[in-house]
């Protein structure tokens, strides 16, 4: 235990912050049937599992240094919690981070983490920093995971290194947290794209009272090359609407764009710039085409109440 001061053993774990720094919580739980399938591969959600919790301290811009997991589980199958087990340390080793308790019961698969993390008081990124006239970024490739669903489910065939690619998006994401702890002295607002990039960022315009417009052309194309030949139609929703990428949408001044432009490469990751924030009706989203008109959004992500 590298950040802990008490770790599992005891009725409760102690942790010490570093002198000043904000203590970040999250917890996001994993349902099965709605997070994921129930033959999902137990080493791959082990992995997701935190990994998920991790991207939203890494909208926040703070460094991931605790976990505990609660979790009912309909069975105590020794061979199935071993490889869940493997997945979950697996991405604590790979960003660093203790693990220090949880709680197992009978009942219907569920897992719950919850995660915390370190950032510099007064330094945390937040929804509600927005200004107008900032500039829109996300990273990576949105929609990829939602297309690997669609495909196991049936309801488009890919093809090629299309499956390989869109699979390990889906069980595999990658938290941003290098990308989160750099954007804190680049961004005024940030949030992690995991109920779908366009509802994503409603959040955002909510919380800054701003509306946005945003260019389809430069939205990253990675899940409409992926799809067009299957189902080109349904590669956009998953690109617009799909959610589970736990990419970063965040706003930054048009000043930093170098900077930005430079962090992607620091980082290889690619970061794409999609539109803008302005004044107008609280989260109002405009997307536009490439002759400024604009675009039917139709759905515009997952509502865990209305599915």
């Amino acid at each position: 235990m590298r950040h802990t001061v008490l770790g599992v053993g005891d009725d409760g774990a102690i942790v010490r912050p570093a002198p000043g720094m904000d203590l970040v919580v999250s917890t996001d739980m994993l349902a099965s049937g709605t997070h994921f399938l129930p033959d999902a591969e137990p080493e791959a959600l082990g992995w997701k599992a935190l990994a998920v919790n991790l991207s939203d301290l890494a909208a926040m811009g703070a460094q991931p240094r605790w976990a505990v997991i609660a979790a009912a589980l309909p069975e105590a199958d020794e061979t199935w919690i071993a490889a869940f087990a493997r997945g979950f340390f697996a991405c604590a080793e790979a960003f660093d981070v203790d693990i220090i308790g949880g709680d197992t019961t009978r009942g219907p698969l569920n897992l719950a983490p919850t995660v915390f993390g370190e950032v510099p008081q007064g330094q945390a990124l937040t929804r509600a920093g927005g200004r107008h006239c900032d500039d829109l970024w996300v990273s990576g490739a949105p929609g990829l995971a939602a297309l690997a669903l669609n495909h196991r489910l049936g309801k488009v065939s890919l093809r090629g290194t299309a499956v390989s690619r869109c699979q390990a998006a889906l069980v595999r994401p990658q938290p941003r947290v290098a990308l989160g702890l750099a954007l804190r002295s680049l961004a005024t607002a940030a949030i992690d794209v995991s109920d779908g990039l366009i509802a994503d960022i409603g959040h955002i315009l909510e919380r800054s009272s701003l509306a946005a417009d945003i260019d389809f052309a430069l939205l990253p194309h990675d899940a409409l090359d992926a799809g067009a030949d299957a189902d080109a139609a349904l590669a956009q929703r998953c690109l617009l609407a799909g959610g589970d990428d736990y990419e970063l949408a965040f706003a930054a001044p048009p000043a930093r764009r170098g900077d930005i432009d430079a962090l992607a490469g620091r980082l290889g990751l690619p970061l794409a710039r999609i539109g803008r924030l302005r004044a107008g009706p609280t989260a109002e989203l405009v997307l536009r085409d490439a002759d400024g008109k604009p675009m039917p959004v139709g759905r515009r992500g997952y509502d865990h109440f209305a599915q």
